[in-house]
């Protein structure tokens, strides 16, 4: 059984006494050999009872009979019991067991035998080579729950106000039975300070009411112990009135007892219990003291309790019962004297003394301890108790009272102390120490073990001791040795023994570190020697930041049915994870889906009444945990009519306080907040000192907050401003605080953005951004500029500069890396040594070109070039890239002779190859290669030729048409500007276009390259054509050009173009084209009734035949058929239309046509209705052009209409 460790300091006898031997070990009832596993082979130990039953021991006679005796000893210690005083052989009683390994007693009751025949005192020994301890004497009783005696119980008649007690006077059981009054239903009787149950289970009224009447005043015994609830018989009371009583009385009177002839009227208190006006109590000293006072009268008194010549203590102090019962628990001998019960109404008060005595069984003051001593050595035993009557103390070894035991030179008994001189390992043995009065005893086993061992440590080795920083750190060093072993601890390895002005070296070996630092982590050793040998051991010590809440969750006030956030942020070391709880008044979160967390915020939207209370963040980590509280206030929503909202008044009486070197508190006073809560505060700072009237961000707090701990830098002239904001803006700053010029300090930053490149070959120019004056932290800013080569064994080179930002390093070699420093000073001091930084000296023009330039030809205008990286010394820089240079030297073609300017073309980085992309095809180009640096470009390489191959020309410059006739015409052009090759032929490629812009038969040509003029005969007359024509190279065909134009117009056909003008201004011709017209229109009428009614009729006929007659299916308003037509009816029969040469798309004409309900015909028709189409193939009804008509009469369009 594990037991827990004790800590103990180091104890010195009287003069002559050598000091006693004292050790970490475990807790049983004395001190004891730690039974370590290392230990247990070879350290013998006298036996030590470590469990064992109570004194008073009350059995369930229905059970087994379990008697527990359990020891622990080296060797295992044999068990003997007696009873009644005289040996007890289990090995005679077959119903008798012995558990194995222990001395525990099982009796088998329930197999047969009663438990009656087992009661007695029984005591067990626990027996090895090393001594016998006993146990204490065990009194075993079977518990008791015996019957009411049988009763007859008479029916009670009272007048209403009369007192009354009704007896319960339950059997005699064992343990006591609990006493409690209920009616037939099992349902407890109601008390009151009128009505209540006493002590002694009795029920005492007080005065009697009409209520009280019932034929149920049941009393019960319950016995705990064997589970079993016992039942007096039911008690008849009845409360009548002096009338009623008269009647009852000449009724019943020979079979009723009747209780009380007093009068039912109003009377001083009297009490039921106790008797009389005095009593005497005894308590025994830690009990719980009850006093009890219960009086009658009318109306029904009040209990009042007071000490004479004294106070009642108030922390023991309780009252019960309606006040009737007076508690005092864990009574000592100055709780005696006399108590006074004081009972009262409003005709008199009475009262009664109680007088207490507070006896007390034995206690122990100092209770005998185990001594390990080595030969040789002294020791003592002391067994020192109290009790009232004073206890009587006697002594026993090894279970036989020590004046009848074998003699022993070593010791000597001196009262409660025995005295151990010159001990040898025969003086081992258990020694009992009884202490009894007429109240109780104490029985104590101490052993004495004389042992000689070396030191062992018992602590494991390599333990871990994780601790908070700045808490006390305790590192065990449990030990074991005889004689006792000193103790030291060492810290590293090398390090010297640890003494207590830093450190506490506890009697029991454990070192503690009474504030444990960061710098306390490390490895401990701690040593352990005696005279026969050492032994040490090695423990490890890691110290972890502790667990800090960074952001708490603040007071916040918010309306109810808004929408309110707590933050908890923290801050913990970064091996340990912290769980974060959140509480509602100690208690777990509503489970309300209203309530969420979200990382560090706690979330509650539509905050109830309900929702107030106290919200706390807690952080909990293996090591340490920490909590923060605010308290949320619901408030009513704001009033109607809305108040008129505005940003806050300016925050007002900024003080500022516990001002320190680094730090200040600033507080203020909020100004009104507009009927808009204020949601944070905003805190400026000015500089005085440095930038006079500019103001900067210093911080922002809750809107629940009114005082701010401030950061301050050194050698600043504060002054602190605050602005309040709400949801509706920002107030006006508040008016300034009173300066606050903080001390001088070195400064805490180092200049930034360091950096060194020459501009020279020759030198390093070293920059860097400068402090400002808020953060030069005093005066005398100025720099410490530090330099030396990267790659040498140099020192470093440093000159202290003036508040500047550069410095120049002249006479360096061309472009080596150095590392640079730049370190900021000022009268205080330096700032912290600064990062090196790399830098290097002023570049030169690269020395060397790049070699072994090669190119590919891609295609006609793409050209890929490779070439050789230079060496990187050459470079004399940061290498930047390649840069090539290319130019067009002369065209193949000997027409196109010019020069070209240089083109380039940059590559960045290291790359050795790129493309050469938008070269002229045919074309002869040259190009070099150079490497560049920060500082320029370097030597070109070797001019490099290459040529294009041919590709496709451009199109022919300036096609015209002239010279046209009926039949022909001239074509004129230039050759192409960029043949990009050799020309082998022009293509011409022709096709006629009509009057509705439809495109005819395609005709190809072939030109030879050598002309620049051609004619086309055999066109037809007034005819417009168009012309596509481009040129071709061996590679392919190029881009082309397109023309268009029309021949001459042929006299006859204008005449008869007229004629036919004239005719159509005849007045038969007139109305013969009216006739026409008409006759098409009722055409166009009957069939668009036809396809109304043909393929929807059938459904119309269906829903006619079950319509409604007065329904009617067509709109008479406008004449259509109503719900039988659709869009689709109006959509012409022809599907599909072509597009015209020029790709436009005529919009369609939403006027019906002859053609739209034909045959699929389409064509036009002339004066006299024969269909003109031979020329112009099927074609789609075009509006701008489906009435020819609306044109004007022309020659030309006359003309056109034939074509």
């Amino acid at each position: 059984m594990v037991q827990p460790k004790i800590m103990l300091k180091k104890k010195h006898s009287s003069a002559g006494r050598a000091p006693l031997i004292l050790f970490l070990c475990q807790m049983v009832n004395a001190l004891d050999v730690p039974l370590d596993p290392k230990l247990l082979d070879d350290l013998v130990q006298p036996p030590t009872i470590t469990q064992q039953s109570p004194k008073n021991y009350i059995i369930d006679p229905r059970e087994n009979i379990v008697i527990q005796c359990e020891a622990k000893g080296k060797p295992p210690p044999s068990f003997s019991w007696t009873r009644n005083g005289t040996h007890f052989d289990i090995d005679k009683d077959p119903l008798v067991t012995m558990k194995h390994g222990s001395g525990t007693l099982i009796i088998n009751i329930m197999a047969e035998g009663k438990a009656e025949t087992y009661e007695g005192v029984y005591q067990c020994t626990a027996r090895n080579e090393r001594g016998a301890a006993v146990s204490n004497s065990i009194v075993v009783r079977p518990s008791r729950s015996p019957l009411w005696t049988k009763e007859r119980l008479e029916p009670i008649i009272l007048r209403n106000g009369q007192s009354l007690v009704l007896p319960c006077r339950p059997p005699i059981g064992l343990p006591p039975a609990i006493i409690f009054w209920m009616d037939n239903s099992f349902q407890r009787l109601p008390q009151s300070e009128r009505v209540s149950q006493g002590l002694n289970g009795d029920l005492y009224f007080s005065n009697v009411l009409p209520e009280d009447t019932r034929e149920d005043y049941i009393c019960y015994a319950r016995f705990n112990h064997t589970q079993t609830i016992q039942q007096k018989q039911p008690i008849s009371l009845k409360v009548i009135s002096v009338d009623e009583l008269n009647d009852t009385i000449a009724a019943n009177l020979s079979d009723t007892e009747f209780y009380g002839a007093k009068s039912s009227k109003e009377r001083s208190p009297t009490f039921l219990t106790p008797e009389g006006n005095e009593s005497v109590k005894e308590e025994l000293r830690g009990n719980t003291l009850s006093l009890e006072c219960i009086a009658e009268g009318l109306p029904t008194p009040i209990i009042y309790w007071i000490k004479e010549d004294g106070t009642l203590p108030v922390n023991r102090t309780f009252y019960r019962n309606f006040k009737k019962t007076l508690q005092i628990t864990h009574v000592s001998e100055a709780d005696s004297g006399n108590y006074q019960c004081i009972a009262k109404n409003t005709l008199g008060a009475i009262h009664h003394t109680i007088s207490v005595t507070v006896k007390a069984a034995p206690y122990w003051i100092v209770a005998p301890q185990n001594l390990v001593l080595s030969p040789g050595e002294n020791g003592t035993l002391v067994c020192r108790a109290n009790g009232n009557p004073k206890p009587r103390i006697g002594w026993l070894t090894n279970g036989v009272p020590i004046e009848i035991a074998p003699d022993d030179p070593s010791r000597k008994i001196d009262g409660d102390t025995i005295i151990f001189s010159n001990v040898q390992e025969r003086s081992s043995a258990v020694y009992q120490c009884n202490a009894s009065n007429e109240y109780g005893y104490l029985l104590a086993n101490a052993f004495v073990n004389v042992l000689a061992e070396p030191p062992r440590i018992l602590t494991s080795p390599n333990t871990l001791y994780q601790i908070i920083a700045n808490r006390p750190a305790l590192l065990d060093c449990a030990f074991f040795g005889s004689p006792l072993p000193t103790i030291e601890w060492f810290k590293g390895t090398r390090g010297s023994a640890l003494h207590e002005d830093i450190y506490v070296l506890h009697d029991n070996g454990t070192l503690e570190i009474p504030v444990a630092q960061k710098d306390s982590t490390g490895t401990y050793t701690c040593v352990a020697r005696n005279k026969l040998g050492m032994a040490k051991n090695e423990v490890h010590l890691e110290i972890k930041d502790p667990t800090r809440i960074i952001k708490q969750p603040e007071y916040a006030v918010v309306q109810r049915g808004s929408k309110v956030s707590f933050e908890c942020k923290v801050k913990h070391d970064q091996t340990l994870i912290p769980t974060i709880l959140w509480l509602k008044d100690n208690g777990e979160l509503p489970n309300d889906e209203r309530f969420s967390i979200d990382k560090d915020h706690l979330v509650v939207t539509d905050v109830s009444d309900g929702d107030g209370g106290i919200y706390t963040c807690a952080a909990n980590t293996t090591l340490d945990s920490v909590s923060a509280s605010a308290v949320l206030r619901v408030v009513a929503p704001t009033p109607t009519p809305a108040p008129i909202y505005d940003v806050p008044n300016p925050p007002f009486d900024l003080e500022l306080t516990n001002q320190l070197d680094k730090s200040i508190q600033l507080t203020w006073t909020p100004g009104d907040d507009n009927n808009s809560p204020i949601t944070k505060f905003i805190i400026e700072y000015e500089d005085a000192m440095h930038e006079a009237g500019l103001w900067h961000h210093q911080a922002e707090v809750s809107g629940t907050q009114t005082t701010a701990q401030l950061k301050l830098s050194p050698y600043v002239n504060y002054s602190f401003r605050v602005m309040a904001e709400n949801n509706i803006g920002r107030s006006v700053p508040s008016e300034a605080s009173e300066q606050y010029l903080t001390k001088a300090a070195e400064p805490d930053q180092n200049p930034t953005a360091v950096e060194g490149l020459g501009t020279e070959p020759d030198n390093l120019v070293i920059t860097w951004k400068p402090l400002n004056g808020f953060e030069s932290n005093g005066p005398g800013l100025q720099y410490k500029v530090s330099w030396r080569q990267k790659d040498g064994d140099d020192e470093w080179t440093s000159v202290v500069v003036a508040n500047v930002s550069k410095y120049i390093v002249s006479g360096t070699p061309t472009f080596v890396p150095y590392l640079i420093k730049v370190q900021a000073l000022n009268d205080v001091g330096f700032a912290p040594e600064p990062a090196a930084v790399l830098g290097h000296s002023g570049e030169d023009l690269p020395m060397v070109a790049p070699g072994n330039v090669r190119v590919i030809v891609v295609n006609s205008t793409l050209a890929e070039v490779h070439w050789d990286p230079v060496p990187l010394k050459s470079v004399r820089g940061h290498l930047q890239g390649y840069r090539i240079y290319y130019w067009k030297a002369q065209s193949s073609s000997k027409r196109n002779r010019r020069h070209i300017e240089k083109k380039i073309l940059t590559f960045q980085g290291s790359k050795t190859h790129g493309m050469l992309p938008g070269l002229q095809p045919y074309s002869h180009y040259a190009l070099n290669v150079r490497v560049i640096n920060g500082k320029g470009e370097g030597p070109a390489s070797t001019d490099k030729s290459f040529h294009t191959p041919e590709g496709v020309p451009s199109a022919p410059s300036n096609l015209k048409i002239v010279n046209p006739t009926l039949d022909s015409l001239t074509l004129e052009w230039d050759p192409p500007s960029q043949p990009n090759g050799i020309l082998t032929e022009y293509v011409l490629k022709y096709q006629p276009i009509n009057s509705t812009h439809e495109l005819g038969p395609l005709v190809d040509l072939k030109i030879p390259a050598n002309k620049t003029r051609w004619t086309l005969k055999n066109l037809n007359f007034s005819t417009r054509y168009k012309f596509y024509f481009y040129a071709q190279t061996s590679v392919g065909s190029g881009s082309q050009i397109t023309e268009e134009a029309v021949t001459t117009v042929d006299e006859g056909k204008m005449a008869m173009a007229s004629r036919q003008v004239d005719i159509a201004t005849q007045g038969w011709f007139i109305g013969l084209m009216c006739a026409v017209a008409l006759l098409i229109l009722i055409l166009l009428i009957v069939c668009f009734i036809r396809r109304n009614k043909g393929g929807k009729y059938p459904v119309k006929e269906k829903e006619d035949a079950h319509a409604d007659p007065e329904i009617q299916p067509m709109k008479e308003d406008d004449g259509t058929f109503g719900e039988y037509s659709d869009a689709e009816d109006h959509k012409p029969l022809k599907k599909g239309s072509r597009t015209p040469s020029d790709r436009t798309v005529k919009k369609e004409d939403s006027d019906d046509s002859l053609v739209d309900y034909g045959e699929g015909v389409n064509g036009q028709f002339n004066e006299d209705g024969s269909f003109i189409g031979q020329y112009s193939g099927k074609k789609e009804k075009e509006p701008a052009e489906g009435n020819e008509s609306s044109e004007a009469p022309s020659p030309v369009n006359a003309m056109n209409s034939f074509v």
